[in-house]
């Protein structure tokens, strides 16, 4: 047991939680800084979301930290804001909620194929009654239609899944709930219907910031549940991108 422990003093672990990025990707980013073997690195990847963890070894505790720090410092520097936490007890959508209430923002969500998951993981996190004004469920055209605003000629020209339609429904739940922010989600989750119309994974997902709208089109992968969960986790990372684009641009306006 005390080898064991005198081995352990012996390493410096760092942790990175990042969205945005895939394993293939963040391999390449950082492949030079590891290229030694010291520090080793280690990532996986679930839904959307990928853990990155560096390990370094030395005869004492203090020279792998050496080693290590200035590793981390490059990998941030280079992955800025894909990384969301280096904290292994906070999650995405602790870290969103955290940014919302930490800047006095309110926000609603617009839900088609994910049906409440994504208001479901903000509700997760303590203390989102003080930032979620309203969650909007609208699987169907008329309810799109009736509680977003979204214009009937916007689902027959461009359909239900659409860039257009993301857009009106972010838009419409910002504006329903008086919110200051927003997101919609509107896409096919499977499985195929045998008609060959629906592309199964197509997903169209919107963030609604002080009316300044983003849309983004994913096709994701899996089966109905993992098509959806992913939709959430890059939902989650949109908002978060988009809030920090906003909170960066007015503190340099007030500078």
């Amino acid at each position: 047991m005390a080898d064991e422990k005198k081995q352990e003093e012996k390493n410096a672990e760092a942790l990175m939680k990042l969205v945005g990025i895939d394993h293939e990707k963040i391999y390449d980013s950082i492949k030079d800084l590891i290229a030694d073997g010291n520090p080793t690195v280690e990532i996986s990847e679930k839904n959307g979301e990928a853990r990155l963890k560096l390990l370094a070894e030395a005869t004492e505790e203090k020279s792998a930290k050496k080693i290590l720090k200035p590793v981390v410092k490059e990998i941030k520097a280079r992955l800025g804001e894909m990384i969301y936490t280096t904290d292994e007890n906070e999650n995405l959508e602790n870290s969103v909620v955290r940014l919302l209430r930490e800047n006095h923002f309110t926000i609603t969500t617009a839900e088609s194929c994910t049906g409440g998951l994504f208001t479901g993981r903000l509700v997760n996190v303590p203390g989102t009654s003080d930032i979620l004004k309203e969650g909007f469920i609208t699987y169907s055209d008329r309810a799109k239609r009736k509680y977003l605003g979204v214009h009937r000629r916007t689902l027959e020209k461009f359909t239900a899944v659409s860039e257009e339609t993301a857009k009106e429904m972010a838009k419409g739940a910002c504006a329903a709930a008086k919110a200051d922010c927003s997101v919609a989600i509107t896409g096919y989750a499977g499985p195929d219907d045998g008609s060959g119309t629906e592309p199964v994974g197509l997903v169209f997902i919107s963030c609604c910031v002080h009316k300044k709208t983003v849309v983004k089109e994913f096709n994701f992968n899996g089966d109905r549940q993992e098509i959806r969960e992913q939709a959430v986790t890059e939902a989650l990372s949109l908002l978060r991108l988009c809030l920090l684009q906003y909170f960066s641009e007015v503190t340099f306006n007030k500078l």
